[in-house]
């Protein structure tokens, strides 16, 4: 049995088991081993109440002293549950677990284990675990491995089939020379990735996590600096020359470029105008102005008589740039022909917008994926823009400049990452920094604040809908049972209908519903039809929406500070004062310091900053990134060492042997050309 055998010959695995695998994209023996656990559970001994630390996992074995009370609200069945044990008393709540008022009788002794919150002076527990001592007692102080899941697979389910994996599948022969091995101090892959399933204890598991992490990033700018190599000096066949255009437009905005911007502006107009093509990323803080610079290099190649295309993430950001630059050309007067092109146009829409492309009447082209597909044909495309650019794959970059003769390539990024990680992992382009704000922008106001805080964020959040506000609530998870003990979407926004005002419309959004519906929730919010929208990170990019004034994060502790940086970004794009509120289960002092310092500042690259200094190889088990580097296990903030040492590892191997044409290296070879070949898309860039 290999990498590439179907999970269905695995024993246990059915038709009905292997939809719900694919739910997670695993449909191979190889997906299910590199399908590592989120998290591990200690089952620690049970603690007195009185000694149960507000935010830490803790087991309980206490008598039930009172009868359950339940009661309904809209769809949600809530039942509460008082506990003592002689040192404290605790109340439980139950949500649609109806059952469990005749499974708790008054006076028995149960042992229940959760998440402590408090609310005042009480403990709560919210859904916690209910064991028997002797079912406890198996799992007592074991790294016991806890997996991403999907509706009707549970942890065991996956526990089985990947010993069963482990058991039967073949490994490739170690592929890195003992140079690499020992410098960097890796064990072997098979070690690896059985110990990421199966610890034995931490320092195991770190050692397995630093050898998974080192490929992963090994892989991606190995690719990285070949693609660099291929695309370095290429020669620019769309020389051009600033014309009047620019100017007068410049002249005409409400506002003059700040100083940064017109730094980067003159970057630009010097690459273009030189004998290379250009290759350049502007990376700018949320707000910072990046879109307008790419307008302008987008207005020049169309002044120059040439083709540019601006492709967005998403369908809605799309449209919000066609209309933006819509309105610039009727009340500016410039020289854009734009046309929009995205997947949900009918067929007969799109044949038009590819028979205007063709015929170079276009001149600017405005879409999302739909730009890269065969039946887009350009008449002489000069510039490509991407947006939020760590959305699209290197590979779909490509496609994208392929449809041109080496057009100039211009990126934009509002991830803010530190300048030392930038080189290495944006190794194939110049980069350029917005590292100023407008004037005029109010700066949000943010707290962080304990789960007791939150009946006052619903009251105030009922408050700024009553206002004509909208809010985004972030949770970690899409659904219960991914991972426990952490807020999930679709069980938060029934509870948020309940705590609010019924005239208050929720909806959620995540990112596993169909590409339709996304757009659809995104356009009615957008559209002010949702008030309060319930979201994972998908919104972390690919959406504008000036009105919405409150983002409140739940789990926060989870999200690393750049990133709770970049959400935060969705509000404060208006002219009414913009809140954050980051709600915390963790009490301790150094989480709470960590997020304070989102409280103190409002810049990106500082934030940025903080993050690679305080993240360390313990915290490994943040919220996946939905947007920056999007690495199946690494961390860019966190991993920064083992990236750094990734990164000098290929120097010396590309000064070797570039081509790995050395007996020594052939392994590598067949391993980096399979790794391009299952990842089309290898992540991100």
């Amino acid at each position: 049995m290999d990498r590439n055998t179907s999970i269905l010959e695995l024993k246990g695995v059915g038709e009905k088991s292997q939809k719900l695998f694919a739910k997670l994209d695993i449909r191979t023996v190889g997906d299910l081993l590199a399908h590592s656990p989120r998290d591990y559970e200690v089952f620690e001994e049970p603690v007195k109440i009185a000694q149960a630390a507000t935010g830490a996992v803790c087991a309980v074995y206490a008598a039930v002293t009172g009868i359950p009370n339940e009661r309904k609200v809209r769809k949600l069945h809530i039942l509460n549950v008082s506990i003592s044990d002689g040192s404290g008393t605790m109340q439980l709540t139950f949500f649609n677990m109806p059952f469990l008022k005749k499974v708790l009788k008054q006076g028995g002794y149960y042992l229940f284990r959760g998440t402590v919150q408090s609310r005042g002076i009480t403990k709560i527990m919210e859904q916690p675990k209910l064991f028997s001592i002797e079912e406890y007692r198996k799992q007592t102080n074991k790294l016991i491995p806890k997996y991403s899941l999907t509706k009707g697979l549970t942890n065991q389910a996956i526990q089985k089939a990947v010993k069963q994996a482990l058991n039967h599948c073949s490994f490739e022969e170690e592929y890195y020379d003992s140079n690499i091995l020992k410098s960097c101090a890796l064990i072997p892959e098979r070690e690896a990735v059985e110990t990421i399933h199966f610890p034995s204890d931490r320092e195991a598991l770190l050692k397995a996590r630093h050898r998974l992490v080192f490929d992963e990033f090994f892989s991606f700018m190995y690719l990285l600096r070949r693609n660099k190599q291929i695309g370095e000096g290429l020669e620019n066949g769309y020389q051009m020359f600033e014309t009047a255009d620019t100017v007068r437009f410049l002249e005409q905005l409400p506002f003059p470029l700040t100083k940064a911007q017109a730094k980067v502006w003159q970057e630009i107009r010097n690459d273009m105008g030189s004998s290379v093509c250009m290759n350049r990323l502007i990376q700018g803080d949320v707000g910072s102005g990046k879109t307008i610079l790419a307008v302008l290099a987008l207005l020049m190649t169309a002044a120059n008589g040439y083709q540019g295309a601006l492709m967005a993430p998403t369908e809605v950001l799309a449209v919000q740039h066609f209309e933006t630059i819509q309105g610039y050309v009727q009340k500016y007067h410039i020289c854009f022909q734009p046309v929009l092109l995205v997947g949900s146009m009918t067929a007969k829409e799109k044949r038009e917008a590819y028979a205007r492309i063709v015929a170079g009447e276009a001149n600017l082209i405005i879409g999302t994926h739909a730009l890269i597909q065969e039946k887009v044909q350009y008449k002489s495309l000069a510039l490509v823009v991407t947006d939020e650019q760590h959305r699209f794959g290197v590979r779909q970059r490509e496609h994208l400049a392929e449809k041109g003769e080496s057009p100039h390539i211009l990126v934009m990024s509002a991830t803010p990452i530190p300048r030392t990680l930038a080189i290495i992992l944006y190794g194939d382009l110049h980069i350029s920094v917005v590292d100023e704000l407008p004037q005029g922008r109010l700066p949000i106001k943010n707290c962080v604040v304990n789960t007791s805080y939150r009946p006052t964020a619903y009251k105030f959040i009922a408050g700024q809908v009553a206002e004509g506000r909208q809010v985004y609530v972030i949770c970690p998870q899409v659904e219960e049972g991914e991972m426990e003990d952490l807020e999930n979407v679709v069980d938060y926004t029934e509870k948020l209908k309940s705590a609010l005002p019924p005239s208050v419309q929720v909806s959620y959004l995540h990112g596993k519903m169909r590409p339709a519906d996304k757009n659809r929730i995104m356009e009615e919010f957008s559209a002010h039809s949702i008030d309060v929208l319930v979201s994972t990170t998908v919104i972390e990019v690919g959406i504008n929406v000036p009105n919405a004034t409150v983002m409140m994060v739940e789990n926060s502790e989870r999200f690393g500070l750049a990133q709770l940086h970049q959400l935060r970004g969705r509000v404060g794009r208006g002219e009414h004062q913009s809140y954050c509120i980051f709600v915390c289960t963790k009490e301790d002092q150094e989480t709470m310091e960590r997020l304070q310092i989102l409280n103190k500042s409002n810049d990106g690259f500082y934030i940025a900053s903080e993050d690679l200094k305080l993240r360390g190889p313990g915290d490994l088990f943040g919220v996946r990134q939905s947007g920056e580097f999007a690495f199946r296990m690494g961390d860019i903030y966190t991993d920064a060492a083992v990236l750094k040492q990734a990164s000098d590892a290929i120097d010396q191997l590309m000064a070797q042997d570039p081509e790995l044409v050395q007996n020594e290296h052939q392994a590598l070879k067949r391993h980096l050309l399979d790794t391009a070949a299952n990842t089309v898309d290898f992540r991100s860039i």
